[in-house]
């Protein structure tokens, strides 16, 4: 999409992503508290109303109830235990709603009053594409908890889930920044631009790992640290057991691409000494590592308490900090690939010159 400055539509995005950020959190509360398997249905418009009355009521905890979820899980669950869980599901997916009303009716009014840059048309369809995506990903992955076996969804459809979301932030975030980031001189050397590069593939891939984590409850398999259960590398790992073995290795991947990170962002803040001459960067480079040491903190306490009942509120924070972390680093990218357009266009303008 071509650069140019439109602050409305800017805000705009800006209002979205802040909008799917919040329903991320809440798909991460939705997940810890269990709920997401509480509304067995699918109802675009009637699903906005819960139920309304007694009858209502008992008719959606019945068909709660045909699902292994309940019958080996919740078994001992009254109405009122069911309607705490049905809360943050039916949130999840009311924020949902609303935040297609957040996207689609400004983005008609700025049609209407001429914000909308025919450039814009072709990112624009591809942002609602995506959110139609994640909608539909959402629906298939409730779909693999609601039968007779299964007890909780599919963990590798709940980390796709999660990952379209980051996609969908992260892009809607990408056009925002484009339409609104002012131009200045950013000594960006190849070496920096390459390292910011591969931190964002890398804290992509720790976010999916991490959604791994939750979903198959790999916390559990090893709540030590710094071993994994007396052991640096488990022997459990390559012990041919996949039904034990493969919680280990969510956990040893996520525990090693943690590593990874936090070495990255040290040598970023390294290459990126020249920034401490503007303010506004040396902050940047600063809160990166700031918020890398605050979620290797978060991420090991929650380890350590998976078995405690204060275990939810750690673990949305971490998740919350993954994704803080996630927004800085696209940001860090998108003035790398700025600089390295603006050094290409001098180049060019100097070639042309000569």
């Amino acid at each position: 999409m071509k650069e140019y400055k439109n602050k409305p539509a800017a805000l705009w995005l800006y209002w979205g992503a802040i909008g799917i950020l919040i329903q991320i959190v809440l798909g991460g509360i939705t997940r810890l508290t269990g709920s997401g398997l509480s509304i067995t249905e699918w109802k675009p418009l009637l699903g906005i109303l819960p139920p309304l009355n007694t009858a209502d009521w008992e008719k959606s905890f019945d068909a709660y109830k045909q699902i292994a979820q309940f019958k080996v899980v919740n078994a001992h669950f009254t109405i009122a235990d069911y309607k705490s869980i049905f809360f943050w599901e039916w949130l999840h997916r009311n924020w949902a709603r609303f935040l297609s009303i957040l996207f689609i009716i400004p983005c008609i009014v700025l049609c209407i009053k001429g914000y909308i840059h025919k450039a814009m048309h072709f990112p624009l369809g591809i942002l609602f594409l995506l959110g139609v995506l994640q909608g539909a990903i959402g629906w298939i992955m409730v779909k693999s908890g609601l039968n007779d076996t299964a007890i909780a969804v599919n963990d590798i459809k709940l980390a796709i889930h999660f990952i379209t979301a980051i996609v969908l932030l992260c892009y809607t975030l990408w056009m925002a920044f484009k339409l609104s980031a002012p131009y200045v001189y950013i000594p960006f050397p190849l070496k920096t631009r390459n390292t910011s590069a591969i931190l964002l593939l890398l804290i992509l891939l720790q976010l999916f790992y991490g959604a791994l984590m939750a979903g198959s409850k790999a916390a559990l398999s090893a709540p030590t640290w710094p071993d994994m259960n007396g052991y640096f590398i488990p022997p459990t790992l390559y012990s041919g057991d996949s039904a034990t073995a493969y919680p280990l290795i969510v956990q040893f991947v996520h525990r090693l691409i943690a590593i990874m990170i936090a070495v990255l962002i040290i040598i970023f803040y390294i290459q990126s000494s020249r920034w401490k001459y503007n303010v506004k960067l040396n902050l940047l480079r600063k809160f990166s590592v700031l918020l890398i040491l605050i979620q290797i903190a978060l991420g090991v306490y929650t380890l350590l308490n998976s078995f405690a009942t204060s275990y939810a509120m750690y673990a949305i924070l971490h998740q919350f900090i993954g994704l803080l972390l996630c927004c800085t680093m696209l940001f860090i990218f998108y003035l790398a690939q700025r600089a390295s357009e603006s050094k290409s266009c001098a180049d060019s303008n100097r070639e042309t010159s000569f």
